[in-house]
């Protein structure tokens, strides 16, 4: 019995087991089933955003310059920037103005035009100074109410060149590529990679190597102007006959107001010196004397005493402490005990605020002739920059307009004026240092001795002060044919020079005598003639 429940016992171990039968198998794999809208989701076509495709658009037009009518074409588009198998990597938008009935275009100048930012949008040059059609302003350029309105531009550079306006990649309409990292057009050589692709591209598409070519940017695309003069030569041997440069910085140094780095404070002194002189906050003597005497001697004490009094630091005796914060209220117009509390260094924030805050009052950065209101008249820097929603305005709703009814290239997608979306801007090159572009313009100027730059220089600009683009040029190289190869110009407004009318007729004559001096137009006073 003993041995027979033994073997029963075994039996029924080996039933329990034995592998499943087959259909039970089965049945045990299939999975759970899915509810029927995840099944549905799942099977849905994926999203394949529609393939960058270039778009381009032309219009016929006419104005009057000089004196004579110029029948030109306004082409606004975009073209793709590609790896050489053909990827696309980016779209970048354009608009060009090239004047009709040229036989030669081997004798027709063209100039590449962009501002700065960075992320900034052309629109500023574009409907500001030099393009046919200008946003209308007061005689001041000090803004007015909408509704805005388009003008005729007589200041328009057509009569002496062909203009092609870039926004650079971000801005305007610039977008990348479907699939591609924005960042990598984002930074200092990418941008002058990008733009100066744009620039080749554009000067082979549309048979312009044999003009006479130019650049022309404003702010931070004096920037991009200077180290695309290098890079041009270098990557694609394109030589320019020259560069316009408004509203310049290319030393870094010489606007960025770190802890140990005292060289803005003297470059800006001569700036906060006109912008008083304009509010009427200088002494007597020196608003009598008018804008040019006062700046020259801020000028003078701001490289002499002043410099020399800050070289000293912690060393400057209190006596001559006090001397100088009396003598720096002369020349700015901020109180001696502020101007010791700031330790004889006051910021462009603490200027801004402080000048008018006995009237409650701030005034602005890219202009110091606009004037804002805060919450309260407290604090150590203003809210806003009160000289640029008026501008942004105006622009902005005119470019949006000239675009789509005027020059008929329409897009969903927003206008980028002036967007945070580049950043952030990589300055990798440039790290441990201040970016100084000014080298890569000696090199070009050194390699291209045709090579000749014009710069603009507003008396009330505190975001690019005109002193500051002394030094720089003062020290661009100290071989004396650079400096002879430079010339500049100053203009009684601030950033943009061209807002107030009697700076935009000047902007216009100068630039225009610079192309043609630089071997890009026909002599002065034959505007009418066709080359």
């Amino acid at each position: 019995m003993q041995r027979t429940s033994t073997w029963a016992a075994l039996a029924l171990l080996l039933t329990a087991l034995s592998p499943l039968p087959l259909a039970a198998q089965g049945r045990r794999a299939q999975p759970a089933e899915r509810p029927p809208a995840e099944a549905a989701k799942s099977e849905a076509p994926k999203f394949e955003p529609p393939k960058p495709e270039e778009k381009i658009v032309s219009s016929h037009h006419q104005i009057t310059l000089g004196g004579g009518a110029i029948p030109y074409t306004a082409t606004a588009g975009t073209l793709l920037l590609k790896e050489e198998n053909g990827k696309p990597k980016a779209s970048v938008f354009f608009v060009a103005y090239t004047r009709d009935g040229v036989k030669d275009l081997g004798r027709r100048p063209i100039t590449y035009t962009f501002n700065g930012g960075p992320g900034s949008s052309s629109v500023w040059l574009h409907l500001g100074a030099f393009g046919p059609r200008r946003v209308a302003l007061d005689d001041e350029g000090l803004g007015v109410a909408p509704p805005y309105h388009l003008v005729d531009n007589p200041e328009s550079l057509l009569d002496v060149t062909d203009l092609v306006f870039i926004d650079p990649v971000t801005t305007g309409f610039s977008r990348e590529a479907p699939g591609e990292d924005p960042q990598q057009f984002h930074g200092v050589r990418e941008d002058v990679e990008s733009v100066g692709e744009l620039i080749r591209l554009y000067t082979s598409r549309f048979d312009r190597w044999a003009s006479p070519k130019f650049l022309a940017g404003e702010s931070y695309g004096t920037t991009r102007a200077a180290g695309l003069s290098h890079y041009l030569q270098e990557r694609h041997g394109l030589y320019l006959n020259g560069i316009v440069l408004i509203s310049s910085i290319l030393n870094f140094a010489t606007a960025r107001f770190d802890v140990g780095n005292d060289l803005p404070y003297p470059l800006f002194l001569p700036t906060y010196t006109a912008i008083a002189w304009y509010h009427k906050r200088l002494p007597e003597d020196l608003e009598r004397g008018g804008l040019q005497a006062a700046v020259a001697e801020a000028e003078r004490f701001a490289l002499g005493e002043y410099t020399l009094a800050l070289a000293q630091g912690n060393n400057l005796p209190a006596d001559a402490r006090r001397d100088l914060a009396a003598k720096l209220a002369r020349y700015t117009g901020l109180p001696a005990d502020f101007l010791l509390r700031v330790n004889l260094r006051p910021t462009i924030s603490a200027f801004d605020k402080e000048l008018l805050r006995d009237q409650r009052k701030t005034v602005g950065r890219l202009d110091g002739r606009f004037t804002g209101i805060d919450r309260d008249a407290a604090g150590e820097a203003n809210e806003f920059d009160p000289s640029y929603p008026v501008m942004q305005a105006s622009f902005t709703a005119m470019f949006n307009h000239y675009v789509a009814d005027e020059l008929g290239f329409r897009s969903d997608l927003p206008y980028e004026v002036l967007t945070d979306r580049v950043r952030p801007w990589s300055y990798r090159e440039q790290s441990n240092r201040y970016l100084n572009v000014a080298e890569d313009l000696r090199r070009a100027m050194a390699e291209n001795a045709a090579l000749r730059v014009f710069v603009a220089k507003g008396y009330y600009d505190l975001a690019t002060p005109f002193f500051a683009a002394e030094y720089t040029f003062s020290h661009l190289g100290f071989e004396p044919t650079y400096g002879e190869r430079v010339s500049s110009a100053y203009y009684q407004a601030g950033h943009m020079v061209y807002i107030r009318r009697a700076d935009r007729e000047k902007l216009k004559a100068d630039v225009a005598a610079f192309l043609r001096a630089a071997g890009g137009g026909p002599p002065v006073g034959n505007t009418g003639a066709q080359p």
